[in-house]
């Protein structure tokens, strides 16, 4: 086992600004969407546990009482979710109207099928009531058998938004696209984590449009937390039986979450109830069961006995006990009620465990989307929790197995993971172009000294936890979608970048890499394939954008400082990382940026938490695949070579000392080839 080494820790001000609310009962994030109820198409960004489920109910009671419509109907992915949208008291802090759901017309607590109950919700639709919460499935089934029309003049809520999919395949997505059409609901679309682990897009691009955004970062609801201050993530490989070496990663002290390996991965012992029995071996001697909630009790060598909930188990009877005990409403403030909980597809969205310390999960999952949810599960606050983490444990590649391309893979996505969630646990970043007039943006901090005419300026807000950061030659967004994706849609950029294989294969293993071809080309095609109606010079402002905000948060890792620990500092590692980053360079420049290979960080964290042999033979199984230039990468390079010359009045030289330069003159040069080719063809 390798040593324990995060991938990414950040520290928060913990302000608690997040958990305070206004006259309405209404936290930051809800007061901020209540903002928008009047909108058709609302669609609410915002991590795990900010209040999405309530900031939903809030508006659902304007848009029955103050807009007109005359339905709500509410659906979620899985029926333990229903759950949070159970009954709120909300005239009891301070807003005008109670939150009451009819119990026959919440369908995730009605038995059977989530399919055999479109019938349910057509008697609903006939109804005198207001509000109706249903799994996905039955709404997919109802909008099937009913037609879209029968939904006129309603409002939908779709929880848990990123499943999904502008894939004609996806149905829901289908009959979300036929609604929109017809134009006569209202559509609340709610997700803690926007990106697809398969990377499909959520919605077209023209019905994405419609939507009115509301952002909510993570790191405005972490900053603003009470309690929780530092967060962890590791990637931790291993060798031999995961079982052995869970202990290694597994505090007992902390409240674990652990998921273990589906039974299709490669981790998987396809055993699973052997598993559970093994990390429960581990962690001292069985007492029985106990008689009230299900839980497993096991005696630590200290004496402790933990509780732990086991909902691996198929016994439907053992496992309804078990699930029942965790949601009893009277023990949700209870931080001994339960130590450790182990699943497998359960407790990942919308479980909501506030004292979760330790969110662990055997084998790398292919979803970003589901590692955002599963680190969701840590980050509630609570009192006395001040640190929490979570922790990937995967098998390290070994050159005996047969399955070692799938290893690499998985490794690789691990690194993916990894530089994306530093990028969402960020600040946001706002940049401007460094000007000659240019000058400090109210309410930002420029740090000792202030802001400097003549270089780099970084400012900072604590209050919106906002990045101001000047750089020279940046282009701007001209259109109005341009400009939204630069301020909204950054993490999905570098979630498309930080998911393309070649591009991660090539930014650690590719000793002869050039970063702007990763930088410049990869992601400059990244954006051309995702938003194809922008025009040429948008595409070029957004992949600005999002190299700059990947990069500047990669080299503010490496350039942090030891940040204040006193309840009085708000600065994390991170905002010293950035200012001591611009102060080093003097003046940052956009083409400085193109210049940094954004993994770079990533191979030195590889290397700490890897194996020395293991480490080569990925590298070897990388280097093995020579990459070829593709004519559309040619043809970048071409246009790239063009503005070059506009610059500098020559073309590249292809025996230039210049790495960049001789790239773009191979990329003329292979154009011409091809062109000559076609010709004598």
């Amino acid at each position: 086992m390798t040593n324990n080494v995060p991938s990414v820790s950040v520290t928060y001000a913990r302000n608690g600004t997040s958990t305070k609310s206004n006259e309405l009962g209404m936290r930051p994030m809800q007061e901020r969407a209540f903002e928008r109820r009047g909108e058709q198409y609302l669609l609410i960004k915002s991590p795990p546990a900010s209040g999405k489920s309530r900031a939903l109910m809030f508006i659902a009671l304007d848009k029955l009482h103050n807009q007109g419509l005359r339905q709500a109907i509410i659906t979620v992915p899985e029926k333990s979710i229903g759950s949070s949208f159970a009954d709120e008291p909300l005239s009891a802090f301070g807003f005008w109207k109670d939150w009451h759901v009819v119990p026959k017309w919440n369908l995730c607590n009605a038995p059977g099928a989530d399919g055999g109950k479109a019938d349910s919700v057509g008697a609903f639709l006939k109804s005198d009531d207001s509000v109706l919460v249903c799994p996905h499935a039955t709404f997919r089934n109802a909008v099937e058998k009913f037609g879209v029309e029968a939904f006129d003049d309603r409002m939908i809520a779709v929880d848990e938004f990123h499943h999904v999919s502008a894939n004609p395949d996806n149905k829901l997505g289908a009959q979300l696209t036929e609604l929109m059409a017809r134009d006569r609901v209202h559509i609340v679309a709610m997700t803690g984590s926007y990106f697809r682990g398969d990377t499909e897009a959520v919605l077209m691009p023209h019905d994405e449009a419609k939507f009115d955004t509301v952002t909510y970062t993570y790191y405005e609801q972490l900053n603003g937390y009470q309690y929780l201050k530092t967060l962890d993530i590791g990637y931790y490989f291993y060798s031999g039986a995961y079982a052995d070496d869970i202990l290694k990663v597994l505090d007992p002290a902390e409240k674990t979450i652990i998921h273990i390996p589906s039974v299709n991965s490669r981790e998987s012992t396809k055993d699973k109830i052997r598993e559970v029995e093994h990390i429960i071996e581990e962690l001292g001697a069985w007492q029985g069961t106990d008689p009230a909630t299900g839980f497993q009790l096991v005696k630590r060598s200290d004496g402790r006995v933990l509780r732990i909930a086991d909902l691996v188990d198929d016994d439907p009877a053992k496992r309804e006990k078990v699930s029942a005990a965790l949601k009893d409403p009277t023990q949700k403030n209870n931080r001994d009620h339960v130590d450790i909980i182990i699943a497998l597809g359960m407790a990942k969205e919308g479980f909501d465990w506030i004292w979760c310390e330790h969110a662990l999960t055997v084998g790398y999952r292919s979803s970003l989307t589901e590692i955002v949810q599963i680190i969701g599960r840590a980050t509630r606050d609570a009192e006395g929790k001040t640190r929490a983490r979570f922790t990937n444990l995967i098998a390290e590649p070994d050159a005996a197995e047969a399955a070692v391309t799938e290893a690499v893979n998985d490794t690789l996505k691990a690194i993916a993971a990894s530089l994306l969630m530093e990028q969402v646990l960020a600040p946001r970043f706002n940049f401007t172009p460094k000007k000659p007039d240019s000058g400090p943006a109210p309410g930002f901090d420029y740090g000792e000294g202030g802001y400097k005419e003549g270089k780099c300026n970084v400012g900072f807000n604590e209050e919106s936890g906002q990045f101001q950061i000047e750089i020279k030659g940046l282009v701007e967004p001209k259109s109005k979608e341009a400009e939204r994706i630069c301020q909204e849609d950054l993490n999905e950029v570098i979630a498309a970048f930080a998911q393309d294989k070649t591009t991660v294969e090539r930014g650690l293993f590719d000793e002869e890499l050039v970063p702007e071809e990763l930088t410049q080309v990869r992601m400059g095609k990244i954006i051309k394939d995702k938003y194809p109606e922008l025009d040429e010079g948008d595409q070029e402002a957004v992949r600005q954008h999002a190299i700059a905000a990947l990069n500047l948060t990669q080299k503010a890792k490496e350039a942090a400082v030891e940040g204040d620990d006193s309840e009085k500092s708000g600065n994390t590692a991170l905002i010293d990382g950035v200012r001591k980053f611009a102060m080093d360079v003097r003046d940052l420049d956009i083409d400085l940026i193109d210049r940094i290979n954004p993994f770079s960080e990533a191979y030195a964290i590889l290397a700490k938490t890897m194996s020395e042999e293991s480490l080569k033979q990925v590298q070897a199984i990388i280097s093995a695949k020579k990459v070829k230039l593709t004519p559309e990468e040619a043809r970048d390079l071409a246009r790239r070579a063009v503005k070059f010359k506009q610059e500098r009045g020559r073309l590249p030289s292809i025996t230039s000392p210049d790495a960049w330069e001789k790239k773009m003159a191979e990329g003329v040069a292979f154009l011409a080839r091809m062109k000559a080719e076609a010709a004598n063809g």
